[in-house]
């Protein structure tokens, strides 16, 4: 086989959410910072085509994301990484630091030590850290410490022409969030609202980035609303999420980004002091605990460090390849799998 391109694939997935790390075969990504390489992957057509060879059709699919392990540019990070997905490639991820963390030790890329590991994890976003609880080889559970994570404005009113106005808190956990309480679009969340809440996340993200603009003041290259997260309050306390993500799914986990959000807008209501620690629940039941770690400051203004603490669980090990006489190279998405926002792939 004189295949063209090909990447070898950790399939791992954090309690239910799919975060492949490429492992092998990575191409060298220009940028002598990896916010520089995350706008070169999102800038460049043949940045573009890399994203796309992984993570669209026939290769890829919808649902979960793809890992790029790069060498890291900080003089303290054990590895650097760049998650990419159908829309773009992001900054940061908590399900897919704990996925890429699980690949690292579970490989070998990485040493593993019994009964704790500690790694340090380069994102665009910033220095991640990761606790890795080691048991005969295995890593049960990793304790992530997110980068600061902040308010950027809160009870933002949207005007909606399906639920009339309602209020959304637009926050930074790694990478920028609507957050909106779930009960405004008439919906709960849960499996068989599944489709629904994509479909209301999709409207809000557009009107919202239509209209407001969002950047981190120390990091360009994120800006605009990533995603929209649906939220509710269950009577035990417990978190419940739904992450909404382009083009039209619903991350499978909590959410540690978005929860890492939604944690600096609890603190900034009072609600969340250093120490504090509780529950967020997914769709589909698994499980995040959720802690504030300290109080710190981003470009002057109040934010949060928090921790995202799950399990990563490896379960494929495959290859990607191009071959050279392939008419579809750039990948395909089509409305029958992918939504109705198909076309704008």
């Amino acid at each position: 086989m004189r295949w063209k391109r090909t990447i070898q694939l950790l399939d791992v997935h954090a309690e239910g959410e799919i975060g492949k790390v490429a492992i092998g075969g990575v191409p060298k990504i220009p940028g002598n910072t990896v916010a520089e390489q995350l706008n070169w992957l999102n800038a460049d057509p043949k940045g573009q085509e890399l994203r796309r060879f992984l993570c669209l059709e026939p290769r890829g699919a919808p649902i979960g994301s793809v890992n790029l392990l790069l060498p890291p540019k900080h003089p303290d990070a054990d590895a650097a990484f760049i998650i990419l997905q159908p829309d773009q490639a992001h900054a940061s991820s908590g399900s897919n630091s704990i996925c890429v963390t699980t690949a690292l030790l579970e490989s070998g890329i990485v040493e593993m030590k019994e009964p704790e590991t500690v790694i340090t994890l380069e994102t665009a976003a910033g220095l991640v850290k990761a606790t890795a609880t080691c048991r005969d080889g295995r890593c049960e559970k990793v304790k992530l410490t997110m980068v600061p994570s902040f308010v950027h404005e809160l009870d933002v009113e949207v005007d909606t022409p399906h639920w009339g106005k309602i209020k959304v808190d637009l926050c930074y956990g790694g990478i920028f969030y609507a957050l909106v309480d779930v009960g405004q679009i008439n919906l709960t969340i849960e499996k068989g609202n599944a489709a629904a809440l994509v479909q209301a996340g999709m409207v809000l993200k557009e009107l919202i980035n239509r209209s407001i603009e969002v950047v981190h003041p120390e990091i360009p290259a994120i800006s605009g609303v990533a995603y929209v997260m649906f939220r509710d309050l269950e009577a035990d306390g417990t978190v419940r999420t739904c992450t909404t993500m382009w083009p039209g799914r619903a991350d499978r986990s909590p959410c540690g980004t978005g929860n890492s959000a939604n944690l600096a807008a609890r603190h900034a209501r009072g609600k969340a002091k250093v120490g504090d620690v509780f529950k967020s629940r997914s769709i589909i039941d698994s499980e995040f605990e959720v802690g504030l770690l300290a109080e710190t400051e981003v470009a002057g203004r109040p934010a949060i460090v928090p921790t995202i603490t799950g399990r990563g669980f490896t379960f494929g090990l495959s290859q990607v390849a191009l071959d050279p006489f392939d008419p579809h190279p750039g990948g395909f998405a089509l409305t029958d799998v992918w939504g109705p926002l198909a076309g704008e792939i």
